[in-house]
């Protein structure tokens, strides 16, 4: 089960998500569902389509069941298959 304290350590395509800060500010409130992710881009599915966007120096909001948490994008620029299992 996900929650607050393993996020990093799941697979996040299927969560909602968005994007709360970033260097590009255009980006700021993007939001949709993770459909697939590579090593540096979130690949979204928003109300304009499948949209990529950079995992680095943005911050993502993700919504879980019952909570939501803020993660750096930094900390998830790895592959899927090297953050899952992994230490936090």
């Amino acid at each position: 089960m996900i929650t607050t304290g393993n996020i990093t350590l799941h697979e996040l395509i299927g969560l909602s998500t968005e994007i709360t800060q970033s260097s590009n500010t255009q980006l700021v409130g993007r939001k949709g569902k993770v459909v697939d992710e590579t090593k540096s881009m979130f690949v979204l599915n928003t109300e304009k389509g499948i949209k990529k966007f950079p995992k680095n120096n943005t911050i993502w909001r993700f919504s879980l069941v019952s909570d939501e948490i803020t993660l750096d994008g930094n900390m998830l620029s790895k592959r899927s298959y090297e953050r899952i299992g992994g230490k936090a």
